[in-house]
């Protein structure tokens, strides 16, 4: 079977009501390739008054990777970018040895009503990255190759496929497209990467006639082809790419090879010494729950 492993995921609350579909990690598998987060949110509606911003919080040893299908997003931080996000650009943001940001609504749309909906990912940066310096990059959506394979319209979001390559840059071969499917249509995928797993985001597919649902993320079978299909017309996304060079601990916005640096990062972050975002006050305590390193 081409799907070997199907997770469903869970429902979190980030607070203020705003709840997303988180799908790694998971107790079945920590990482495919270089990701090891995997949040699905909305499509929700955004109402005047809504506290959906996410305040000022650290991140250390990965890279945030945020797309959205529909909506906009304020993204700052410590770095000093300040960039809006909006649908079909990838914003690449290294927190390496340490970055703080922000995600708010932006101030033009808050007397409105207006849909929010996209992923938000991290890819962990392998050991040798894990304390580069931190910055961000914003590749606009006029920007991303797109290739048309009979119904399928493929958006190369992040590294090489069909004789595409994406201007993201990364520290590891990572994969990351975004397909629209016409009803009855069918894809053909290659094996892209050692480790390659698809999301359903709208709709129900077919991977080698093996039904999966929709909001599944669904492993593939590591070298072949995989043909991909759908009763309607469907939304999907590729993930993935090298595997990890060993395990990382995740706790809290922190990831690392090595637990004595969350325990580091932590404490930073409580002394307010990891940076902050410019013209913003507030900021994320640390979970009252304590990371222990032993």
């Amino acid at each position: 079977m081409s799907a070997q492993l199907q997770m469903r995921g869970h429902d979190k609350d980030l607070g203020g009501g705003f709840m997303v579909r988180r799908l790694l990690p998971s107790a079945q598998r920590q990482s495919i390739g270089p990701f090891l987060f995997f949040d699905h949110f909305g499509p929700v509606t955004v109402l005047p008054g809504a506290a959906h911003d996410v305040r000022p919080h650290p991140h250390i040893g990965l890279a945030t990777v945020s797309y959205l299908f529909e909506g906009a997003i304020m993204h700052r931080d410590s770095v000093g970018s300040v960039q809006r996000i909006e649908p079909g650009a990838i914003n690449w943001m290294t927190a390496g040895r340490g970055i703080v940001h922000s995600e708010r609504g932006p101030e033009d749309l808050r007397g409105t009503a207006y849909v929010n909906h996209g992923l938000q990912l991290w890819a962990a940066l392998p050991q040798a990255f894990e304390e580069v310096a931190p910055e961000f990059s914003h590749t606009p959506a006029e920007a991303i190759p797109v290739v048309t394979l009979g119904g399928a319209e493929v958006r190369v979001l992040i590294g090489e496929a069909f004789g595409q390559t994406s201007p993201v840059k990364t520290f590891s071969k990572t994969i990351y497209l975004d397909v629209k499917l016409a009803a009855g249509a069918t894809l053909a995928l290659p094996a892209l990467a050692d480790e390659l797993a698809v999301y359903a985001v709208d709709g129900d597919l077919t991977l080698d006639g093996e039904p999966v649902a929709a909001h599944t993320l669904a492993t593939l079978t590591p070298g072949v082809v995989t043909q991909i299909g759908g009763s309607g017309p469907t939304r999907w996304v590729v993930i993935g790419g090298d595997a990890l060079d060993g395990h990382r601990f995740i706790w809290w916005n922190f990831v690392s090879s090595r637990k004595e640096r969350i325990v580091q990062a932590s404490d930073d972050w409580a002394a307010q010494a990891m940076g902050q975002v410019e013209g913003d006050t507030e900021w994320i305590p640390l979970p009252e729950r304590k990371f222990v390193a032993g």
